[in-house]
């Protein structure tokens, strides 16, 4: 997702047009949950706190509870002190990116909680939008140089690190007060929000492991090392229609890489040559070519927040995407059913949005 930093700040200052029309003139909306407004991760390549960050405001508001603006950042800060000291513990032989996965966010609201924007931007200094690509390179100078020591390794790399990491995004508060109130990152979060990180569940769909176990998905942005319940593509898309109609979102991960993602018409479709393919493979067996030759790639996370269709019944899900209002639609996409067949990595729900034979077959409780 790091590839993608410079798209996005380019998009990101495109995204201070005042373009807020979400209706695609050729779509019905069937679905649509109600979420949070669309924001801009800029010049940052941290897609994938924006799509969690969004989600988890919409399940916060399923759960009746009030609308906030939460921080991004919170957990890219977390994140990338997490990835640093595993990067330097396996000697440089790890992942260290701007890119994660939904469950990174997850990971930090599980240990320590989250904030609301306003007590916590994560943005240090004077552009009106994020801006991590300087960041980015003196926080790998340290790590590499820290991984690459041949002689005994001082704790003075981490604190160098830390010190570069707030001198962008600041301090991160300990306690902090919203509305009447004090809190800290962990009772916000079980006061105000009431996310529970346990109850949310990762999905993907490949033949190169068993269907109805967890395996460790082979992308370097899960550098944690997570493991994702493996199960055939049309029960993914069933857990996706499933959660939608019954009023929850989906956190998405997948491939935007392709010519017929379409920024300008507000669309996501598969070429041609995609949808012959499908008809001599079939969409199992083409997913698992595309992701092995690498015209499946992990570059992009989004939150799919309804459903709709065209004129001929065919399916679209509306994709809330986080590069500010870039087009006519507010910031949002149509991905196409084939298009998600095809391209997506994984996905992830809320455990009670997954059909109950699908629960039962992965034994999830």
């Amino acid at each position: 997702m790091k590839k993608q930093t410079l798209i996005f700040l380019l998009i990101g200052l495109m995204g201070y047009l005042n373009l807020d029309s979400q209706n695609h003139p050729d779509l019905t909306v069937v679905h649509q949950v109600k979420t949070t407004p669309v924001k801009e991760q800029g010049g940052s390549g941290t897609c994938w706190s924006y799509a969690t960050t969004s989600f988890i405001e919409t399940e916060a508001l399923r759960l009746g509870k009030s609308e906030y603006d939460l921080s991004e950042m919170f957990f890219v800060y977390f994140a990338y002190l997490n990835k640093a000291e595993d990067f330097v513990k396996f000697h440089g032989k790890a992942n260290f990116s701007e890119g994660g996965q939904a469950h990174d966010a997850l990971n930090v609201i599980k240990k320590i909680g989250l904030v609301p924007e306003s007590v916590f931007s994560g943005k240090n200094y004077t552009l009106p939008y994020h801006y991590h690509v300087d960041m980015v390179k003196n926080l790998e100078s340290i790590v590499k140089n820290a991984a690459e020591n041949e002689k005994v390794l001082s704790s003075s790399w981490y604190l160098a690190f830390k010190g570069v990491l707030e001198s962008y995004l600041g301090s991160v508060p300990v306690n902090f007060r919203a509305g009447e109130n004090e809190f800290n990152p962990k009772s916000f979060n079980d006061s105000e929000i009431g996310f529970k990180p346990d109850d949310y569940i990762e999905f993907t769909s490949y033949t190169h492991h068993p269907y109805y176990q967890q395996f460790d998905i082979e992308i370097p942005d899960n550098w944690s090392h997570d493991r994702y319940y493996n199960i055939p593509i049309n029960e993914l898309i069933q857990i996706m229609d499933y959660a939608i109609e019954k009023g929850y979102s989906v956190d998405w991960d997948g491939d935007v890489s392709e010519d017929g993602f379409n920024n300008e018409t507000g669309k996501a479709e598969l070429s041609d040559k995609d949808l012959k393919k499908i008809q001599d493979e079939g969409v199992q067996r083409y997913r698992q070519i595309t992701f092995e030759n690498y015209t499946t790639t992990d570059d992009h996370l989004m939150h799919i927040t309804g459903i709709a269709k065209d004129s001929e019944g065919k399916v679209y899900y509306i994709t809330k995407n986080s590069w500010g209002n870039y087009n006519t639609y507010g910031g949002y996409l149509f991905m196409s059913q084939d298009y998600v067949e095809i391209k997506t990595i994984a996905v992830m729900v809320h455990k009670d949005a997954i059909p109950s034979e699908i629960s039962k077959k992965c034994g999830i409780k």
